[in-house]
Formats: structure tokens, C-alpha cells, sequence
């Protein structure tokens, strides 16, 4: 019976093929030009060419806006050729002390500052980090549109939307969506019943998980009821690989082509994360795992 574990290349839009599973930098702004530019190639080595940030990572809520694209950045300028290796994504919209922040001053703003932090030309793949419900859809399409006709970026995408409002976003864009960022994992199933992988397949957007780890728990157990951490266990067991690579193998075995993003410190680990493309898992193995995850039988 064949795996429905899918470890083909994804396309975003009109870029370069990613890889499966992609690199996340929300803790890169702790690490040393070196350690970091350690974590980047070790990624890169392993196909992870999706490279994702955010101006907000690094934020502690006073200080930090910024610091993991600077990280980032400062690893780029140390390592020019690594730049045209990846596909480099990075998010705006969240904007301390106010919330959110999707205002076509604000966004363009945003953007610019990325650009500089990161020390590039270019953002591959720029997403609203999340939605700003005091900005009409319209004036975000209208600035999506400008910095995409700019050059500045090249796809554009959204995170932590709903259906509805993806679907008014893209009701004013004269071009698709290349991805939605939701947060999805065998703890967290809500993108498999509110619509947002069925979009991504009826649209052809792209669906980039975050916390497909759930925050690590799925690699430690903690906080897992017991139901949920036998299920995994067990397929771990059979298919001889740690329980995190079982969490990721079930996020990549939705037909949507979903793109877990991992963001291990561990050179060793980043590698490692590739095991879970040999993972063999039928629908009886992911139904399991759904039904251990919600504590009861489905209907």
C-alpha cells in the first residue's frame, strides 16, 4: 500500500521548488554569525531551501522587533552565495505596542525594514503575518500588489487567516495567493476543518505549517494526553524513528502538500527531520492518530 507521506518538491506560486519540510528562524536572534550561519547550511544541505522569518521574531515583548531577520541578515552578508540557495521568506503586520497593522503605509514600511535587516534585494515569498480586521482587504491587495510590481517581492501569501478572509483578500489581487501559513499538527487539526486545506487545494495555495511540533510537545510528550502519545509511540516503533518524525510525517501526508516548518537548534536534529519522508503512513495510521488526538471516535 503507498505511503501518503508526500516528500516531492513544492512550488509556491512562480518560485524555485522547495523542499517538503522547510526551516523556521523564530530563535535565530539568540545565536552567535556563526552558529547561526551553522543552523542555515545544515538546512540548506538537507533540502529545508524554504527559509522563513518574521520581523516580530525575536520580540520579548519590549525588546528584540527585528533581531532575527538582522541575525539572518548578518549570516547573508557573511555568505553571499547562500542567499540565491534559498527561498527566502519573511512576514509583516504585527506592529508593538499596537497589535496588528496592515495599512499600506505601515505594510510597504514593514517590508522595507525587512529588506534592510535581511541585507537582500528581494523577499522570495512576503505574508501577512496575521490579519488586521481594521484594514479593508482591498488597501492590503492594493500594497501587496505595489511591492510585488516593485520588485521588491516576489509571491506574496498570508498567515494565520481565515477562509473568509483569504478568500476577500484574493478577491482584489489580480494574481493567487502562493501560500497560507496556519499552525497545524497532530495536536492541532483545526486547518483540516475549517476550510483552509480545502482552499489550498481548490486554489492551488500552498499551506506552510507552523508548530507542526506543537511547540515541541509532539518530540517531549509533555502535556500529550496518553491516547495520542501510545498512537505515535507505537508507529514510531514500527517505523523505527522518533516520535517527532511520525508528528511531521502526519502534517506531510495531507493531500493539500502541506509544508511543515521545523525550527530546530541542533545541527543534528535539522537532518534528522528528513526521516520523516521515509515514515510509511496509510489512512488507518493518520486516522488514528486524529482520533487519538481528539479523544473520541469520529462520527
Amino acid at each position: 500500500m503507498t505511503s501518503l507521506v508526500r516528500s516531492q518538491p513544492r512550488k509556491l506560486g512562480n518560485l524555485p521548488e522547495v523542499g517538503p519540510i522547510a526551516y523556521g528562524q523564530w530563535r535565530l536572534e539568540s545565536q552567535e554569525v556563526d552558529r547561526a550561519r551553522e543552523l542555515v547550511e545544515a538546512a540548506l544541505e538537507a533540502g529545508m531551501n524554504l527559509i522563513d522569518t518574521a520581523d516580530i521574531y525575536g520580540f520579548d515583548g519590549q525588546h528584540g522587533f527585528g533581531d532575527a531577520e538582522q541575525m539572518l541578515g548578518a549570516v547573508l552578508a557573511s555568505t553571499p552565495s547562500l542567499r540565491d540557495r534559498m527561498v527566502l521568506a519573511t512576514k509583516g503586520g504585527i506592529t508593538p505596542p499596537t497589535p496588528y497593522n496592515s495599512s499600506p503605509e505601515w505594510l510597504t514600511t514593514a517590508c522595507e525594514a525587512s529588506l534592510r535587516r535581511l541585507q537582500t534585494d528581494r523577499i522570495d515569498l512576503y505574508q501577512v503575518h496575521r490579519p488586521d480586521s481594521y484594514t479593508h482587504p482591498e488597501a492590503v491587495a492594493e500594497t501587496l500588489t505595489n511591492l510585488r510590481e516593485s520588485g521588491k517581492v516576489r509571491e506574496v501569501g498570508v498567515s494565520n487567516y481565515t477562509v473568509r478572509q483569504t478568500e476577500a483578500l484574493q478577491r482584489f489581487l489580480d494574481f493567487p495567493l502562493a501560500t497560507t501559513q496556519p499552525e497545524f499538527s497532530a495536536v492541532e487539526l483545526g486547518p483540516m476543518r475549517d476550510g483552509t486545506l480545502d482552499y489550498s487545494m481548490a486554489n492551488g495555495t500552498v499551506p506552510l505549517a507552523w508548530s507542526p511540533l506543537a511547540g515541541g510537545a509532539l518530540a517531549t510528550g509533555h502535556g500529550l494526553s496518553s491516547e495520542l502519545l501510545d498512537v505515535l509511540d507505537r508507529l514510531a516503533e514500527r517505523e523505527a524513528v522518533e516520535r517527532s518524525h511520525i508528528a511531521l510525517a502526519f502534517v506531510l501526508s495531507h493531500p493539500a502538500g502541506v509544508i511543515p516548518i521545523v525550527g530546530t537548534q541542533k545541527v543534528a536534529r535539522i537532518g534528522a527531520s528528513l526521516r520523516a519522508l521515509d515514515v510509511h503512513l496509510d489512512r488507518e495510521d493518520v486516522y488514528a492518530i486524529v482520533q487519538a488526538s481528539d479523544g473520541a471516535p469520529l462520527p
